[in-house]
């Protein structure tokens, strides 16, 4: 099955980990790919010591602002390279790609690739894609889109990212 988290509202990322903890505590391996985020997240620090989770970060330490580099569209494309690898191998039971439709969005990535690799993508894989914006060929093909709309953020008050918190 093809999950998407998308929508403007906090909690895309976390739905995501979410399905990561139920499917490692289930015994099934899980491919966990950040798009968009090279720097520390707390998430990655926990997720590269769980046992049965192979995480990997597909961004720079840096937010991107105005057009993207192009270390910013080889280091997006060798994070797509690598999930379509996870995908195909047969030695996970869960890929997630959080952020890859901002990365799409943003100009990083090749729809038509991403879409190839879920069609090639084998039954007994789940895979999970976040990020606002996803582009209604995903949502096409994916099997469960959830949408998480923002009623209230604290972030419109001021309040900054808080390290365990959003990030």
């Amino acid at each position: 099955m093809i999950h998407i988290y998308t929508g403007n509202g906090k909690g895309k990322t976390t739905a995501a980990l979410g399905l990561c903890l139920r499917a490692a505590g289930a015994g099934k391996t899980v491919f966990f790919c950040q798009f968009l985020k090279g720097r520390g997240t707390s998430e990655a620090a926990f997720l590269k010591r769980t046992a049965g989770v192979h995480m990997e970060q597909s961004g720079r330490s840096r937010f991107i602002t105005g057009k993207p580099s192009a270390g910013d569209i080889r280091s997006a494309e060798r994070g797509l390279r690598r999930a379509g690898e996870a995908v195909l191998s047969g030695k996970f039971g869960m890929v997630i790609l959080d952020e890859v439709n901002q990365a799409l969005e943003l100009g990083l990535l090749d729809l038509e690739e991403l879409l190839s690799i879920l069609r090639r993508a084998p039954e007994d894989v789940e895979i999970i894609l976040t990020g606002r914006n996803a582009p209604a060929a995903l949502i096409k093909e994916a099997d469960l889109v959830s949408e998480v709309r923002e009623v209230k953020h604290y972030f419109r008050k001021g309040v900054k990212a808080r390290k365990g918190i959003e990030y």
